[in-house]
């Protein structure tokens, strides 16, 4: 029977899920099997977000990958718990080092743009502290998947054709590789068509036998550090074999009698706090739905100019996390959101294609974890025979040495991808995560506000049609956004641009626990091939 994966003239409803002895919600069915299969094992959530994230640089490596930054925020035994595993610049990578190479900026693909990649190691640390099974055995089903092969799902086909097109447009010899590894028939696998990766399975059979360190000591990192040596890069093994992740405090504003969490800087997620923050400084939403699009779009235009103009390492940033949440300078910004749409302006406080993944198991325990290469596949850069794609993260850094987010070595960029978690009253209530590069605050404000303004169901929250800021008064929407309240916003000064397509709009996946009852309530992306499985 023939059949397009990737046409639905019809649309599709689905219900929130619900369970009680765990859950997983990823944006793959076969990696949410992964975490479930683990839980099954009696594994704990960590456990399981551990296997489900190992799972996902196989089935879905067309957002992330073992050569991937990580961040989690984990619920355990009571507490908050957060991780920072991005990866530093290389010791190498200086501002003189990269314009001394012709780079007025630095580039969007090839080996330059490449930081240590931090995913096994975050793995290997939230194991080590809050695992309860071996190491090994949470990588299993991941390298089972890599030697086995498995059908490619429909929106990972249309992303793999699209990183094919781009890595196609350019004469880098260092690219040679990702097309030997993910297009060795000349083309993108095609939707339902098996894949495989023998060089993968191998690498994560080290990682597991290792708890990590083969990555960043050994043969692993010589491999490493040989191919970027051939090809001009600044990466080197050296880079890989200091690199330790973060153990952070998680940030937080309160919201609607809710406290919402975030990793601090260098991530984002400051830019969600910031804006929910000034959400709640304007007082409860009426009923005038053109009203409540505009006041979230607006608060979320003035955190990101913030966010883009002080956020990277936090120990770099001009005014700091407590400024940028101060309540007085919260309520100065919300003070200028009024009937019509503002070209945003950073304030000045000191004067006063990524995947996320959500477990819980039946005590109570809950993780929030997200990782990415960037851009789709990243910088293109596959390791021969290894598997490993490595992410791009260094574009975001800054050439100009007066920026605060400026290139240094050993310094971490400002990064996009961001997990969430909300509590209420000291207790756990659920993770969640929107991916997908400069949307993901945007996407963390308006699940928040539809979960806790508009009382929608986790899944329900998710379907919702998805706005997007990029720049001035630009607005992007969603091709099923509503025409009405599209006009309505135009009207008020937003240049309203209705996109083709969805899968810019991000990602996301959603877990909630009932406080009284225990019961889990899950719901999955609709943008993606998501799924969200219950026990």
């Amino acid at each position: 029977m023939q059949h397009d994966a990737r046409f639905y003239p019809s649309p599709s409803r689905r219900m929130a899920t619900f369970g009680s002895r765990g859950m997983v919600a990823t944006s793959q069915p076969l990696g949410a099997q992964a975490g479930m299969q683990i839980l099954q094992q009696g594994g704990n959530a960590v456990d399981a977000a551990i296997a489900a994230a190992a799972a996902l640089t196989v089935v879905e490596p067309t957002s992330n990958g073992l050569g991937s930054d990580a961040f989690a925020i984990v619920w355990m035994e009571g507490k908050l718990h957060g991780l920072n595993a991005s990866g530093p610049a290389p010791q190498a990578a200086t501002i003189e080092a990269m314009k001394a190479l012709g780079d007025e900026r630095i580039p969007e693909y090839g080996v330059l743009p490449v930081t240590v990649p931090g995913a096994p190691a975050s793995w290997a640390a939230l194991s080590e502290r809050f695992g309860k099974l071996p190491f090994a055995d949470l990588l299993a089903p991941a390298i089972a998947l890599a030697e086995e092969g498995y059908p490619v799902s429909p929106i990972v086909n249309q992303m793999w054709e699209e990183a094919h097109d781009i890595y196609s447009r350019h004469d880098d010899p260092a690219l040679k590789p990702w097309f030997e590894t993910f297009a060795p028939e000349g083309r993108a696998p095609r939707p339902g068509e098996r894949w495989a990766s023998p060089g993968h399975a191998s690498t994560l059979r080290a990682i597991a036998e290792t708890k990590g360190r083969a990555f960043y000591e050994g043969a692993l990192a010589d491999k490493i550090d040989a191919f970027f040596r051939e090809h001009g890069g600044l990466l080197h093994k050296e880079d890989l074999a200091a690199y330790q992740p973060e153990w952070v405090e998680p940030i937080s504003t309160r919201y609607r009698g809710h406290d919402i969490w975030e990793i601090p800087p260098n991530g984002s997620g400051l830019i969600a706090l910031q804006a929910l923050g000034m959400l709640e400084r304007m007082g409860e939403e009426g009923r005038d739905p053109v009203e409540t699009l505009h006041r979230r779009i607006e608060a979320t235009k003035l955190g990101y100019v913030d966010g883009l103009r002080y956020l990277t390492e936090r120990e770099a940033m001009g005014p700091s996390v407590e400024q940028l949440l101060a309540d007085d300078y919260l309520a100065e910004r919300a003070g200028l959101i009024g009937k019509q749409a503002l070209d945003p302006k950073h304030g000045n406080p000191t004067k006063g294609g990524t995947v996320y993944l959500a477990t819980a198991d039946g005590d109570g325990n809950m993780v929030s974890f997200i990782q990415s290469n960037y851009m789709g596949f990243g910088s293109g850069i596959v390791v021969p025979g290894t598997g490993i794609s490595l992410q791009n993260r260094g574009w975001g850094f800054s050439l100009d040495p007066a920026h605060p987010n400026a290139l240094a070595p050993g310094k971490r960029t400002y990064h996009t991808i961001i997990p969430g978690f909300i509590t209420r009253n000291g207790q756990a209530v659920g993770p969640f995560g929107v991916m997908g590069g400069y949307m993901q605050p945007q996407g963390h404000v308006q699940v928040i506000t539809a979960m806790l303004d508009d009382h929608l169901n986790p899944q329900a929250a998710l379907d919702m049609p998805r706005w997007k800021w990029t720049r001035g008064r630009t607005v992007e929407v969603e091709p099923h956004f509503p025409d009405h309240l599209a006009q309505a916003l135009a009207r008020r000064g937003h240049d309203i641009v209705k996109m083709a397509d969805t899968l810019s709009f991000g990602r996301g996946q959603v877990i909630l626990r009932d406080g009284d009852s225990g019961v889990l309530c899950g719901g999955t992306e609709p943008r993606t091939d998501g799924a969200v499985l219950t026990w």
